[in-house]
């Protein structure tokens, strides 16, 4: 196999020297993903460009750590590439794409003996009917107790404790389906569950939460 350069998806300019067709750029992940199988390698590289500050934004947010989450993300295309031969054609290639990050991400932490930790730069999370609503926002309507007078970036922080005790299966739907945005039909697809137990862990996620954002006191009183 010809050497593989996958570059960072922190670097500006990308440095694959693959040219990018305009026409390649307007067909599915699906369509490319066999293409690229049936030996056209341009369009590896443009599956790549189209994922690159999506999937390593999750791989941020899961891990905690951007050199980390770096590695994991370019360990993911290698896998994609050496696992080609695995795809069947039509398949969705995004809920493939973050199955074989997920299992990246964990034995990357496995192996540094790490526990996931969540950072908080995104925490929106698309309805079913288009609204787009903040997972703060969704803590607060269902709590007791007013809490105006709480600062943002505390209420940001206190979330973000919340979620990084929660154990590793319920941390994962929230970040996928929170963060992420996937439906529940590709976060089952992803971790190779049912989606009544997606549906069941993130209602679970979602009272241990609760409590935890009721029963702690504002940071500035600790």
């Amino acid at each position: 196999m010809s050497e593989l350069f996958i570059p960072s998806p922190r670097t500006k300019k990308c440095s694959i020297n693959v040219e990018l067709p305009d026409i390649l750029t307007t067909y599915s992940d699906e369509e490319l993903l066999a293409r690229f199988c049936r030996g056209q390698s341009e369009a590896f590289g443009v599956l790549l460009r189209r994922y690159e500050r999506e999937l390593y934004g999750y791989l941020r947010r899961y891990l905690g750590d951007s050199d980390l989450a770096e590695d994991v993300f370019q360990n993911t295309f290698l896998a994609l590439y050496v696992k080609k031969g695995q795809y069947e054609a039509g398949r969705p290639v995004r809920p493939w794409l973050y199955t074989i990050a997920t299992h990246q991400a964990i034995d990357a932490l496995r192996r540094a003996n790490r526990h996931p930790t969540l950072s908080l730069d995104q925490d929106q999370k698309e309805l079913p009917d288009g609204e787009v609503r903040s997972l703060i926002e969704l803590l607060e309507t269902r709590g007791p107790g007013p809490l105006d007078q709480i600062q943002g970036e505390e209420r940001r922080e206190r979330v973000r404790a919340g979620i990084d005790r929660l154990p590793d299966f319920l941390r994962q739907v929230v970040i996928l389906a929170y963060y992420q945005g996937l439906k529940y039909r590709e976060i089952a697809d992803i971790l190779g569950i049912p989606v009544g137990t997606v549906k069941s862990r993130l209602h679970a996620a979602l009272v241990k939460l609760q409590e935890a954002w009721a029963d702690s006191p504002s940071l500035r009183e600790a």
